[in-house]
């Protein structure tokens, strides 16, 4: 069998590898999200409808801080306009939320497909990035929901041009608000990660990433402008956070870069 032979069926042979580990992680998903779909008045009362209230833990914190802060009655009402628009919503959270619970179990299946190629050390110094990608992962997780998205909600539903208006939010925009702020977090937290790994394939440098740190800052005031709700105020949250991890992104270029 000629080089280039033994090349192609290497090859191939990775990517059906590569194939499996997708079908597994599809797996964990679609299971993730059967669980989800079966637990709907967790899902939806528990979580998605608890930050409406005067009881959900971050307006609780803002109140003990002062009476000034203390968050009022939403002055809303969510309703439904589509036929299949509660159908539908149930399962997109749900979806959601099988991504969610699945994600532990998807980082180990990259790491399986990756650890072959490395050395020992190496497959020991990943599987501590892969426990920070976790934990990262969860902190975006939880700053979006307990910090964005209440910020976010109170001030888009407080928010009036007239006294004639009366706000009756389709729920399905309610919905897709926080869907959307919880998952972007949550995957922007991975910067450091991502960076730890393109510096280790030599696609990035500690010193690309110091000399576009400008434009990087302007990427991401764009994303948060695009990923969150149109208020200064949420997309400030959402960019401080990811500016410091950028600062630490170049920190670990750095460090990988030595080694």
């Amino acid at each position: 069998m000629s080089t280039n032979q033994n090349t192609e069926f290497t090859f191939l042979k990775h990517l059906e590898i590569l194939r499996w580990h997708l079908v597994r992680s599809i797996i964990a998903i679609l299971f993730g999200t059967i669980i989800a779909f079966f637990n709907k008045s967790f899902l939806f009362d528990k979580v998605i409808f608890a930050c409406k209230e005067n009881s959900f833990p971050t307006y609780v914190f803002l109140c003990k801080l002062s009476e000034k802060l203390c968050i009022q009655d939403m002055p809303f009402i969510l309703m439904n306009v589509e036929m299949s628009g509660q159908f539908m919503m149930h399962i997109l959270v749900s979806f959601a939320a099988g991504l969610i619970l699945a994600f532990p179990y998807i980082l180990i299946e990259i790491w399986k497909f990756i650890s072959p190629a490395m050395y020992s050390a190496e497959r020991y110094n990943t599987l501590v990035f892969f426990f920070s990608s976790l934990f990262l992962f969860f902190l975006g997780l939880f700053f979006g929901y307990f910090i964005i998205v209440p910020f976010s909600i109170n001030f888009l539903s407080s928010y009036n041009i007239s006294f004639a208006i009366e706000n009756k939010i389709h729920f399905i925009s309610f919905i897709k608000t926080i869907t959307k702020i919880v998952l972007t977090t949550a995957f922007l937290f991975q910067l450091p990660v991502i960076v730890y790994f393109l510096t280790k394939f030599g696609i990035v440098t500690p010193s690309f990433l110091k000399n576009y740190r400008r434009h990087a800052f302007v990427i991401i005031l764009i994303l948060a402008s695009i990923l969150t709700p149109p208020d200064v105020f949420s997309q400030i949250l959402i960019g401080i956070p990811i500016f410091c991890l950028y600062e630490l992104s170049i920190f670990i270029s750095i460090i990988t870069k030595t080694k």
